[in-house]
């Protein structure tokens, strides 16, 4: 059997630093609570996730030669996953801390690491001409760089026929940046898909009803296939060639929100990619998702709940 031409996804690649306080964080006091330390990264856990549900995924992307570049490229292999990466000796591996509140929501601070530097000299080009997809994380078009190394890679896989897709990013990023200043750049690039939260949804379209935002988004990118994540609502989705479709969530408890969006892109893309069926992508995406909000961290350790989640679809054409 040929093996088939992968996804690749680009951009952050950074150590993460996970914490949940026990109880509130209070100005010069002491608490407990539970940390976890791991790699992490947008654009990485995504291609983690897309190979975990069985599709050939590479990061592309830009780290620090220092020992958080080399554990969290160690987690990338361990994977599966393959790794095209610039090593920079002036600029560290971006270092993410994840604030979890009572409730599993989290706040996130990034630290601006060497995966901000990436330059357009420094994108492989082979690589990206013999990708099926390309994915591309907003935290690549939010400042430049990395965004001229971002907008090249997107050229040239597209040149080359592969589809790409984008991740919103942050709505807070969205903002700080400007409604129009953001759009002016997303505009400029054929994406097939685009996969935003609510809140980036509401933040890009203005509009606070999912079911009118979704309706903005589709009028913008009329190319572009929608899937609009909605947390406990589960995820709509509308294309050119897609009725717009509601998929339930699955009945998972919130633990920490973290990496779940990342999760949901990773396993609907390895769906989307294997066979083209946008629905069924994204039932296997909300049970990916689901399973993992119900952890800690963005990529726990696969277990025989993610196994059986898994199994149903890699009979009908995702897997290894």
């Amino acid at each position: 059997m040929m093996e088939r031409k992968p996804l690749v996804s680009l951009g952050d690649l950074a150590w993460d630093v996970l914490a949940k306080p026990d109880t509130m964080l209070l100005p010069g006091g002491d608490t407990t609570g539970r940390m976890e330390l791991s790699g992490g990264g947008s654009a990485a856990n995504l291609a983690v996730w897309a190979r975990r549900a069985g599709y050939p995924a590479t990061f592309v992307g830009k780290i620090g030669r220092d020992r958080f570049g080399e554990l969290a490229t160690a987690e990338l292999h361990a994977e599966d996953v393959r790794t095209a990466l610039t090593l920079s000796d002036v600029h560290p591996t971006g270092v993410i801390l994840a604030l979890i509140d009572r409730r599993g929501q989290r706040a996130m601070l990034t630290g601006q690491g060497a995966d901000w530097e990436l330059l357009p000299e420094e994108v492989p080009q082979e690589v990206l001409r013999e990708a099926r997809h390309l994915h591309l994380t907003a935290w690549s078009l939010f400042r430049d760089p990395p965004r001229a190394a971002a907008l090249t890679a997107a050229r040239l896989a597209k040149e080359a026929g592969a589809t790409l897709s984008l991740d919103p990013g942050s709505f807070q990023m969205i903002q700080q940046m400007g409604r129009e200043n953001f759009l002016k750049i997303v505009d400029g690039v054929p994406f097939d898909l685009i996969f935003p939260n609510a809140d980036e949804a509401r933040a890009m379209s203005g509009e606070d009803d999912p079911g009118r935002a979704l309706d903005w988004l589709r009028a913008r990118y009329p190319h572009a296939l929608v899937v609009l994540k909605l947390d406990e609502e589960g995820a709509l989705l509308e294309g050119p060639a897609q009725p717009r479709t509601h998929v339930p969530a699955s009945q998972d408890r919130l633990i920490d929100a973290t990496g779940a969006g990342d999760a949901f892109g990773g396993a609907f893309l390895a769906g989307w990619l294997a066979h083209g069926d946008a629905v069924r992508a994204a039932r296997l995406a909300v049970q990916v998702g689901g399973w993992v909000v119900s952890r800690f961290g963005a990529r726990p350790p696969a277990d025989a709940d993610l196994e059986a989640r898994l199994a149903p679809f890699r009979t009908e054409g995702v897997g290894a």
